[in-house]
């Protein structure tokens, strides 16, 4: 009984983890300490305590038979949706975001957690729905993906709610959804992102503005030309569906519906949105537009990583850290401390330690003969390698800042704990693979 127990667990893959979680535990802590060496935060602390619970909730959901999970899958997804309306209207502001719930300093951010319920409630759908027409799938499939990330989106928490697009499209398609249904929801939410950064783009980071943009900003033309690429659309969608015109009609339907949604879709986010979080959106593109406000972050992160060298100047000797230059530095810009401290040797073995990560779950993928925990383990895949990109990205200056958090390494308890969880639900489906023939 014993040995079934600990045949259950993937110790190396565990090993990876708790290596990933004791440097980021390490990191918060010199993060902590300040230009006399004396540490005045106690992040790394409560880091520990979460890291410890996150252990326990690990074990437990190895050892639970995943596939229960099918039958509650739906409670816990309306359970996300309620909790994300509380939290909207009674949650706390941080970051500038009314996006936590909690006591005092014990506090917990629904929208991670809720990625998990997210994933099982998808994986669930999309299990059950093998037989159904295609684009019924995609269309409920996006509805489920749309409900919570709005409620996110209004909080308002774009970093957190871009992470469920990548896990929605891996998802998809490994459920065999058409590709054209899913390169609809990458474009839409891109060009979304376009036509609400471009306006702020113009008037910050180019030198010599573009009139044509300022469409964008104009009520009147902006409408018209909504109203225009609608038309097109509609009267492509009605000569190929009753006129039967030749096939790219229908692809021009596609575009200009697509270029619709997104010109909506574009004004709404941009009233959800402050300006300055906008910004920095863009600012990557030349922080030096910016230097002491929105530019300030991914300036001084340059210059961490940059000071690393090949060796780095050694654990608890960075500068940029202890003299306060980096803000978030605990959390968003972690990565940039393990550089400066360890240099390009420990940035190549944290990146060693992901892609065994990416690619154990890869080899779970491909061994499991249950599409409920297929579609599971790709919604986890989409999630941690998404983390991993857009945080190495950011920190060195070539993504926006979207405040995701490098997972395992950054502090916070709910998206360490969220982390936890998958992995356990990894090992659960990966053990019960022999159970289907």
């Amino acid at each position: 009984m014993k040995n079934k127990i600990l045949n259950m667990f993937d110790f190396l893959l565990i090993l990876v983890v708790l290596l990933l979680v004791t440097m980021g535990i390490l990191f918060i802590y010199s993060s902590s300490v300040n230009s006399e060496g004396v540490s005045v935060i106690n992040e790394h602390i409560k880091q520990i305590i979460w890291a410890s619970i996150g252990i326990v909730m690990m074990v437990l959901v190895t050892l639970y038979d995943y596939r229960k999970t099918e039958g509650i899958a739906m409670w816990l997804y309306v359970a996300l949706i309620l909790i994300l309306i509380y939290t909207r209207i009674f949650g706390r502001y941080v970051n500038g975001a009314r996006s936590w719930i909690g006591i005092g300093d014990l506090g917990i951010q629904p929208s991670e957690i809720g990625k998990v319920f997210f994933i099982l409630f998808l994986a669930r759908y999309l299990d059950n729905s093998t037989n159904e027409l295609p684009l019924k799938r995609f269309i409920i499939s996006a509805l489920i993906l749309m409900l919570p990330m709005g409620l996110i989106l209004i909080q308002p928490d774009m970093g957190t709610a871009s992470v469920y697009i990548p896990i929605f499209l891996l998802m998809c398609f490994f459920a065999g959804i058409p590709y054209k249904y899913l390169l609809y929801i990458l474009s839409f939410g891109l060009l979304t992102i376009l036509f609400t950064i471009l306006p702020v783009w113009n008037n910050e980071i180019l030198k010599t503005p573009y009139k044509i943009i300022s469409i964008l900003t104009n009520t009147k033309l902006l409408s018209i030309l909504i109203c225009t690429t609608g038309l097109i659309a509609l009267v492509g969608v009605i000569l190929r569906k009753y006129f039967h015109a030749p096939k790219y009609t229908s692809w021009i339907a596609y575009i200009f519906s697509i270029i619709t949604l997104s010109l909506i879709s574009s004004i709404l986010l941009s009233k959800v949105l402050k300006y300055y979080q906008i910004k920095r959106l863009i600012v990557f593109l030349d922080p030096n537009t910016d230097p002491l406000g929105s530019g300030w972050n991914i300036i001084q992160s340059k210059i961490a990583i940059g000071a690393g060298g090949i060796i780095g100047q050694g654990y608890l000797n960075g500068t940029q850290s202890h003299y306060r230059f980096l803000p978030q530095q605990s959390t968003d810009f972690i990565f940039s401390i393990l550089s400066e401290e360890l240099g390009f040797v420990g940035g190549i073995i944290v990146f060693g330690l992901y892609l065994f990560i990416f690619l154990r779950i890869l080899s779970i993928i491909r061994k499991c003969p249950n599409r409920y925990g297929t579609y599971i383990c790709a919604g986890i895949f989409g999630m941690f390698i998404f983390h991993f990109f857009i945080n190495i990205g950011m920190v060195m200056g070539i993504m926006p800042i979207t405040g995701i958090p490098l997972l395992f390494l950054s502090y916070g308890g709910s998206s360490l704990l969220t982390a936890m969880i998958c992995i356990g639900l990894l090992q659960s489906v990966n053990n019960r693979r022999g159970e289907y023939k």
